[in-house]
């Protein structure tokens, strides 16, 4: 298993990392033949507080699929145990996929006639905006179907997952619905009456 592993405002000490390779290794001990690489990243506030939060996060790439882990603590090595056992329900999950993806696909509805995402979200909006871009993130953007997308979603531990759909080679975000179930967002082509109105 190939292991990275670094330390934000903070030395990676032979103990942490002998800890470190101990949790992890033992969460993917039966999934290393499934992963390329395992990235961990350890940090603690910048800024002394009474009680900091102490944040570990793993993400291990397995096959072209991102699996992501992060939990934090007021201990450092309770921080890394806690994202060990997440690490491992996500691996067992991505495993479990995988399985039940061979036997049959779960379909999601992307019919133009029967949007998921109500009319009213696409209308042009007026985004409030940060004034300052404080991150840019750059990563490979294969196309894939919109049920590859979900498995994605579902084991990257976010709320929404950005894809370029294979039928459109648009890009589209797939996201976890407040009220339960999943929705997409697609770009809509401009109406052409709405451009000669433009234009005039």
């Amino acid at each position: 298993m190939r292991l990275v592993i670094q330390g934000k405002n903070l030395d990676i000490t032979d103990a942490i990392h002998d800890y470190v390779q101990q949790k992890i290794g033992k969460a993917m001990m039966h999934f290393e033949h499934l992963t390329t690489k395992t990235d961990v990243k350890l940090s603690v506030p910048s800024q002394s507080r009474k009680q900091p939060r102490q944040n570990a996060e793993v993400t291990v790439f397995a096959n072209g699929t991102v699996i992501r882990a992060e939990e934090n603590h007021e201990n450092l090595y309770a921080s890394i145990d806690l994202v060990a056992d997440k690490l491992s329900r996500q691996l067992q999950k991505y495993k479990g996929k995988k399985a039940q993806f061979s036997k049959s696909k779960r379909q999601v509805d992307e019919s133009h006639d029967h949007p998921l995402v109500p009319e009213e979200l696409t209308q042009e909006r007026a985004p409030e905006l940060p004034q300052t871009v404080v991150r840019n993130k750059f990563f490979a953007m294969p196309s894939m179907t919109a049920q590859d997308a979900l498995e994605n979603l579902q084991l990257v531990d976010h709320d929404f997952y950005v894809f370029r759909n294979e039928s459109t080679e648009e890009i589209n975000v797939i996201y976890e619905r407040n009220h339960g179930g999943y929705g997409i967002i697609q770009p809509r082509e401009e109406n052409k009456a709405d451009q000669s109105s433009v234009s005039h």
